[in-house]
């Protein structure tokens, strides 16, 4: 029977259907209890219906970012890959701009020229290939997921399915639908689906996955409810249950943008024997085991081809970046970084104890060396840290110590320099001279990048970025172990609620204005705490209420700038300012004076 002819079952006995599958599943302990009100039955409504139901709750999608802009953001945070961050910007930029062109339009435009920029990311482990796309979302404000290509399947019975991928966008975006259609699905070691020579096995399952990528690659409607999945029947009947009608939440991924990334170890062979045809025998030489980024740029879909993906599967990914392995230099850079999130997640483990960290230069160096040795890129940088601060990290909370300097002698033999914390009574004392020395330095080099880095971002939102207020975000980033771009937003946020609030929490009949030093002497008093700078703000419009009035009405004063003072003691600032108004109109006015 057809669902047109289909009769829609009542709300009774909608209820004695669950309830009865219930029984026998759990033996009569879990029943249905009925809340009582229900909506009228309604005619199953479309897809379509739905659609231009929610269509003015559709979020605004404003994105105008410009390639360069996004190259800026990402040098930032990551070190090197000049190439990868050109390629994945302008083509990530373009994609989200044109989106943008096609909703301020109000139509999908179809048809030749509408091929997605989907991405093919190669390079070796610990480069940062999931680092960039991160960060990439973080900044387009889109919900992004990441998966492992070894967990799929081609049906889902074994594994994950694909189309799971678009379902927890969905949940990234907290249920807006909308938003998901335009997220970022970022698949890894995609490598690893690519079939071999010999078609048997799992080699097969390899490119079933691969043409089970195919439509969501390209675009498709990916139903958000799992037809066989238990509490996925559940919860559409209780929505029948409580709406009155039936919907079908879909997702479609025409706009979803992928990104794919592998190590692909044994491709830069197949492209060499391309490049070089002659180059085999005794006389060949002799190439390295590990990827050479020289060799993968000249990557072509041939090569893909042959390494093992199915034409088809090639065609989808149209763009692609080589990632350059990192040297030992490149790991140094990264750690010495005031973005290294390395370096600031150890420094805030120590701080969660109250202990402070510092790393000296030498240290830093020792440290990149043993990563390049180990060949694990950055992410090696984590567990050598990990395995020479673990034993500080146990030892010291219990012992009232406030500072750890990590020395290059303490990288070498972290033991024997554990052991002088506790035989040496004069080390800890040394240990906090020197970190308060590395900290000078430390606060002066935050200054520098975030001069650098964020002046202009802050004229660019109308907000003066002087010298003081920059090394005010220096300082917090330091105490805090803050991301400099997080303390800059936090402060452009608090310098516009704190002159929202002047503007309403004074007078109306005289203009109040602070100055950039008494916006900043705010913040810190009130913790940089967006709730205790409004509460700031009113105490001084109250405290200074008489003082102000005094001077409107009777000295005609129709603006007044607060500078620091009125923050440190407002009745004093306003007590001061009238004597010395009052007084100075007390003098005799001087011969042919108007008055």
């Amino acid at each position: 029977m057809s669902d047109d002819n289909t009769t829609v079952p009542d709300q009774k006995e909608l209820e004695k259907e669950i309830s009865k599958y219930l029984s026998d599943k759990y033996g009569g302990q879990v029943k249905i209890i009925s809340a009582g009100v229900f909506p009228e039955a309604r005619p199953a409504v479309t897809d379509d219906d739905d659609r231009v139901e929610g269509a003015e709750e559709k979020r605004k999608i404003d994105f105008r970012l410009r390639p360069d802009e996004l190259i800026a953001y990402l040098d930032e945070y990551v070190v090197g890959q000049a190439h990868a961050k050109e390629v994945l910007a302008t083509k990530i930029c373009t994609h989200f701009n044109r989106v943008r062109q096609a909703r301020e339009e109000e139509e999908e435009p179809r048809g030749p020229g509408q091929i997605k920029s989907n991405v093919l990311l190669i390079g070796p482990t610990g480069v940062g290939k999931t680092y960039l796309v991160k960060l990439i979302a973080a900044r387009i404000g889109v919900p992004f997921v990441k998966g492992d290509a070894t967990k799929f399947s081609e049906t889902g019975y074994v594994g994950g399915d694909v189309e799971d991928l678009i379902r927890d966008l969905a949940r990234e975006a907290d249920g807006d639908l909308d938003l998901a259609s335009y997220g970022i699905v970022y698949v890894d070691e995609i490598d690893k689906i690519a079939a071999g020579n010999d078609l048997r096995g799992h080699d097969v399952s390899r490119a079933g996955v691969q043409r089970a990528l195919l439509k969501p690659m390209e675009e498709t409607d990916v139903d958000l409810k799992v037809p066989h999945d238990p509490i996925s029947q559940l919860e559409a009947m209780e929505y029948y249950r409580t709406h009155g009608k039936r919907k079908r939440q879909t997702v479609n991924t025409r706009n979803i943008l992928f990104i794919v990334s592998g190590a692909f170890s044994g491709l830069e062979e197949i492209i060499s024997r391309r490049v070089n045809p002659s180059a085999m025998g005794f006389e060949s030489p002799v190439r390295p085991r590990r990827p050479d980024s020289g060799v993968l740029a000249g990557v072509r879909a041939e090569d893909l081809i042959e390494f093992g993906f199915e034409t088809e599967f090639v065609g989808r990914l149209p763009v692609v970046a080589v990632l350059d392995d990192l040297g030992a230099d490149d790991l140094y850079q990264i750690l010495r970084s005031p973005t290294s999130a390395v370096v600031v997640a150890k420094k805030q483990d120590f701080l969660a104890y109250g202990i402070r960290i510092a790393f000296e230069d030498e240290a830093l160096i020792r440290i990149a060396a043993v990563a390049r040795e180990e060949r694990t890129g950055a992410r090696g940088l984590v567990s050598i840290l990990e395995r020479i601060l673990l034993p500080f990290e146990r030892r010291l909370p219990s012992s009232g110590f406030t500072a750890l300097v990590v020395s290059e002698d303490l990288v070498r033999a972290p033991a024997k320099v554990l052991e002088r914390f506790f035989t040496d009574p004069d080390f800890a004392a040394a240990q906090a001279e020197r970190y308060w020395e590395l900290a000078g330095i430390e606060i002066e080099s935050l200054f520098e990048f975030i001069s650098s880095r964020f002046g202009d971002y802050f004229a660019g939102l109308g907000i003066a970025a002087g010298r003081e207020r920059l090394r005010l975000v220096a300082r917090r980033c330091q105490e805090k172990n803050y991301d400099p771009r997080y303390v800059c937003d936090k402060i452009v946020a608090l310098v516009k609620e704190v002159k929202e609030c002047v503007s309403v929490s004074f007078p109306d009949d005289i203009k109040v204005e602070l100055s950039d030093a008494a916006i900043d002497a705010i913040m810190v008093k009130a913790g940089f705490r967006n709730d205790r700078a409004v509460e700031i703000c009113y105490s001084m419009a109250a405290d200074m209420g008489h003082g102000i009035s005094l001077l409107t009405r009777k000295k005609q004063m129709h603006r007044l700038v607060l500078d620091h003072r009125a923050v440190e003691d407002p009745a004093a600032f306003i007590n001061d300012l009238v004597r010395k108004s009052f007084s100075h109109s007390a003098i005799p006015d001087a011969p042919g004076r108007r008055k």
